[in-house]
């Protein structure tokens, strides 16, 4: 993947501080590592000229970076959304030069809190984490900014990561998005929606559904409908839900799994129900198009992959912070029927 213009910018000033340095005493060309004894032309004062390479590039941020090591653990389990995550993940440790570690948590915040306190354990250059259960994982982050390890929350965390002190939180604002979908329902014609939820106790889905119930004008049902992971029995939950009220005329998912677990439960009892649901897959971005589901919000996961590992690396490489003491914010987006051709190729190729 090319790299992104501002870092190519970076390299270059670095380049360009190591040809000067060059004119004198080489073991300065850097704070950045030792350019000089890695790269084979530095030695060469007469080809500093030519420092802009892309070779040469390559090898000045393997120097400068090398040594680092950051861990991005997450609620994560193998589904579609997160895939996303990790590939932004990969793709930042990629063209930064830096070494990552992905931890999934598969929804278990304990076993979050063993892989950050791990992460610690093997000296982490900095951590990257989503907060779906504050109670649990606010404590041993605390204690990792207190033993000088960054901290970066994404996903889930939003109201919570000033608390630990981490540098910023990468994510979308979930209550925000939930009123979104809600004022959606409401052009739409829905008067009683059910929220569907793929996780118990998770802060961000619950705000999502508080949300729709701030801005949605009819009545909005919260519930739990069973893990992703068994989409037969999520199936069963909302078909049962929806039979038991026939008031229901619109489903609102909190995942892109969920949300098709709604379209097919509806399609089953024969109803006519409007679809909503939150992220994307290649399935769900289909059934847009078909005209099964109305939208759904868009938080850009690819984002909360990827800005993490730069903020963390800025931050030890140049003490930078992003945000203004704010949260950086990927969404919410939508995804209608009128852009969902666009974003599906995105999706297939596995970054949106």
């Amino acid at each position: 993947m090319k790299k992104m213009r501002w870092l190519a910018m970076l390299l270059a000033l670095v380049m360009v501080a190591a040809a000067c340095g060059s004119d004198g005493d080489s073991g300065d060309t850097a704070d950045g590592g030792d350019t000089g004894s890695e790269s084979t032309d530095s030695g060469d004062s007469g080809d500093s000229g030519d420092s802009g390479d892309s070779g040469d590039t390559e090898e000045v941020d393997v120097a400068q970076s090398g040594d680092l090591t950051f861990h991005m653990i997450t609620h994560s389990e193998d589904g579609p959304f997160w895939s996303v995550v990790k590939r932004g993940m990969e793709a930042a440790c990629s063209d930064l030069g830096v070494e990552c570690v992905w931890m999934p948590g598969f929804n278990d915040a304990n076993q979050m809190v063993q892989d950050i306190e791990g992460a610690l354990a093997e000296g982490s250059s900095g951590i990257a984490a989503s907060l779906p259960d504050p109670t649990a994982l606010v404590p041993v982050l605390q204690g990792a900014v207190g033993q000088g390890v960054p901290v970066v929350t994404l996903n889930s965390g939003a109201n919570d990561y000033q608390e630990i002190g981490a540098l910023t939180h990468v994510g979308q604002t979930e209550f925000i998005a939930g009123q979104a979908a809600g004022e959606r329902f409401n052009a739409a014609g829905a008067t009683h929606v059910l929220c569907g939820q793929q996780e118990q106790n998770n802060v961000g889905l619950t705000e999502r559904c508080a949300g729709l119930e701030d801005t949605f004008s009819g009545t909005v049902t919260t519930d739990f409908m069973d893990l992703d992971a068994d989409t037969t029995a999520q199936q069963a939950a909302i078909n049962a839900a929806m039979a038991a009220d026939e008031s229901i005329d619109g489903f609102l998912g909190v995942g892109p799994v969920i949300t098709m677990s709604g379209v097919r439960a509806a399609g089953d009892l024969g109803r006519d129900v409007i679809v909503g649901g939150f992220d994307l897959t290649p399935e769900l971005l289909g059934a847009i198009e078909g005209g099964d589901v109305l939208f759904t919000v868009d938080q850009q996961q690819y984002l909360q992959g990827y800005l993490p590992i730069l903020q963390l690396f800025l931050f030890q490489t140049n003490s930078n912070t992003i945000g203004g003491g704010q949260p950086i914010l990927t969404g919410p987006g939508f995804v209608t029927a009128d852009n969902a051709a666009s974003v599906l190729a995105l999706s297939e190729a596995g970054t949106r």
